[in-house]
C-alpha cells in the first residue's frame, strides 16, 4: 500500500491540469476503499464535484452538495478529517438529512479530508467503501497528504479559470452544477429573495420530492416549475 501511495502522490504532483475529472482515480487506488471524489465547497469556490472515481462516488458528493451537510462539510468546517468507518449502522456524525439519504445507497464507510491552504478553505476529498471498513492512522495521514497536494491543484485551476489570459478547459462539465446556479438566479428574479434563500428553496423542494437539485433545476430552467409570492407566503407553480 505504501508503494501505491507513493506512486499516486507523484502522479498528483505531476498532474498537468488537462483533465481534472480524473484526479480522484489515483487517490482511490491508494487505499482499501471502493472509490473517491473531490469537491469544492463553501464561500471561496462554487460548490462542485471536481472529480469522482465512479458513479457512486459522484452520488455521495451530490447528496452532500444537495443537502448542505455531511462528512465533507464537517471536514471543511473543522479543518480536520472526519472518519465514519460504519456510517450505516454506527454513524458518529449528526446529519439529519444526509444519514437517511446515504442509507439508501451502497455506502458502508466514508472518510472526508479537508482541502485547505493556509486560511483558505476550499473543499474536501471523500473516500468511500461499500462495506464498513477502517483506515489505519498511517493511511489517514497519507490521505491528508494527498488532500494537501490536491488543494494546490484545485486553487491553481480556480485562478486559471479567473484569468483572461489562461482560460481553463472544461473538464468538470460532467459534474457541473451550473444549471443549479442558473436556476437559483431565476428563483431570485421570481421572488426577489437573497441567494441563500433561493438556494434553500430549490434544496427544500428537491428534498420534499425526493429528487436531486439538478432535476429540480432542470424543471425551473425549462419552465415546468416556478415560484411566486401570494398573501400566504411562497408557493411553487408546477
Amino acid at each position: 500500500m505504501a508503494d501505491a501511495f507513493t506512486d499516486a502522490l507523484q502522479e498528483l504532483r505531476e498532474f498537468d491540469g488537462v483533465d481534472a475529472s480524473r484526479l480522484a482515480e489515483p487517490i482511490a487506488r491508494s487505499f482499501p476503499v471502493s472509490g473517491a471524489s473531490i469537491s469544492t465547497l463553501g464561500e471561496i469556490l462554487t460548490s462542485e464535484t471536481v472529480s469522482a472515481s465512479d458513479p457512486l462516488a459522484a452520488r455521495l458528493d451530490e447528496l452532500q452538495l444537495d443537502l448542505g451537510e455531511g462528512p465533507c462539510w464537517d471536514a471543511l468546517r473543522t479543518v480536520s478529517p472526519v472518519l465514519e468507518p460504519d456510517i450505516r449502522h454506527r454513524p458518529r456524525g449528526s446529519w439529519p438529512f444526509f444519514l437517511p439519504a446515504v442509507a439508501q445507497e451502497e455506502i458502508g464507510a466514508v472518510f472526508a479530508f479537508p482541502l485547505v491552504i493556509g486560511h483558505l478553505r476550499l473543499g474536501a476529498v471523500d473516500l468511500y467503501s461499500v462495506d464498513p471498513t477502517t483506515l489505519t492512522p498511517q493511511q489517514a495521514r497519507q490521505a491528508s497528504a494527498m488532500a494537501a497536494v490536491v488543494s494546490r491543484l484545485v486553487l491553481r485551476r480556480a485562478l486559471e479559470a479567473a484569468s483572461d489570459d489562461e482560460p481553463v478547459s472544461a473538464p468538470i462539465d460532467r459534474y457541473s452544477r451550473r444549471a443549479i446556479h442558473q436556476a437559483t438566479g431565476m428563483v431570485i428574479a421570481q421572488l426577489g429573495v437573497s441567494v441563500d434563500d433561493a438556494e434553500m428553496l430549490v434544496r427544500g423542494h428537491a428534498y420534499a420530492e425526493s429528487r436531486t437539485m439538478a432535476e429540480v433545476a432542470d424543471d425551473i430552467l425549462n419552465g415546468r416549475l416556478r415560484f411566486s409570492v401570494d398573501g400566504d407566503g411562497i408557493e411553487d407553480l408546477a
